[in-house]
């Protein structure tokens, strides 16, 4: 069977993630340890119990994301022999999956997502930017509304057939969810989050990046990574970087990144990391390609026992 592994990005989060799998297996706190090295506090403390209200902060959800993703995949690789015709994440998943992959160590793209969430913050004050999720229009009908509305507001997830988020300033995002219902969309829902993700006011955030990328050195992939902006595997560390420079504020181009794999011949995919967001929206973009969310002891024998 050919399949791949996919990884989420934030919005997954949980208070207690993965505690019942760090029971059973010692890799999961291995992987937060490794990580609260590089950030310098406790990060398996906040995900368990965030007494400080600090797991939804952006620069702490992404390291405790990607930690998720990669103690789920040790976890998995521990149990079983893996070989992945791809992998893929979603927004900040793409780093998880390139962590996964061999390209960058674990404390490299700890060290990475941690600035990342920190240049997103401050390229955009809290309450000057918003995103929702606008259900029920096509792709070319939602890029519309945006592009008629006046200040920023873009098409930035295509996550599924009939789901589309978009991102900018706040008044225009306002007067684009205005617009879409109007324009006949079955739902528009404002999310909960403090950073207008991959739309263009956070180029000067993709500047800075640019630069801690650059001081970076990166391996080669030991299994091939489709990136969000482009739905396709880089041949080189420079292209690699390139794509995580776009990502910050181009499109995730979801849809098209499950399309590809199956017809590269995919057959099923595996979400590794909290939550089943993913599974979600791989039902409604191809109900015939399976997903089986991973995230905890009796779906991880599920996973076993269907490699």
């Amino acid at each position: 069977m050919s399949y791949a592994f996919i990884f989420p990005g934030q919005g997954s989060q949980s208070v207690g993630m993965l505690a019942e799998l760090a029971e059973s297996y010692a890799v999961v706190k291995e992987v937060y340890s490794e990580a609260s090295d590089v950030l310098g506090y406790d990060l398996w403390d906040v995900v368990q119990n965030d007494a400080d209200g600090k797991l939804n902060q952006t620069d702490v959800t992404q390291p405790a994301m990607l930690a998720a993703g990669i103690a789920v995949y040790r976890t998995l690789a521990s149990q079983a022999e893996l070989s992945p015709r791809y992998m893929a994440g979603h927004s900040l998943g793409e780093y998880t999956a390139l962590v996964a992959s061999g390209v960058m160590t674990l404390s490299q793209g700890i060290e990475l997502v941690a600035e990342r969430g920190r240049l997103m913050q401050s390229a955009v004050p809290a309450g000057q930017g918003a995103m929702a999720a606008v259900l029920g229009l096509e792709d070319e009908q939602v890029v519309a509304v945006c592009d008629a509305v006046d200040g920023v507001v873009e098409a930035v997830n295509f996550n599924s057939p009939g789901q589309v988020v978009i991102a900018g300033e706040k008044a225009a995002v306002d007067a684009a969810m205005e617009a879409a219902t109007e324009a006949g969309a079955s739902k528009v829902v404002p999310l909960a989050v403090s950073v207008p993700s991959h739309c263009s006011l956070m180029k000067p955030a993709a500047d800075a990046l640019q630069d801690k990328l650059a001081a970076m050195t990166f391996a080669e992939a030991q299994t091939p990574v489709l990136h969000n902006v482009n739905v396709a595997v880089s041949a080189n560390e420079a292209e690699i970087k390139q794509a995580l420079v776009q990502q910050l504020y181009q499109p995730v181009q979801w849809v098209k990144t499950v399309q590809t794999m199956k017809e590269s011949g995919v057959e099923k995919l595996f979400e590794l990391g909290p939550g089943k967001v993913l599974m979600g929206l791989n039902r409604r973009i191809d109900r015939k390609m399976p997903t089986l969310a991973v995230y905890d002891n009796a779906t991880l024998e599920k996973a076993i026992s269907s490699l």
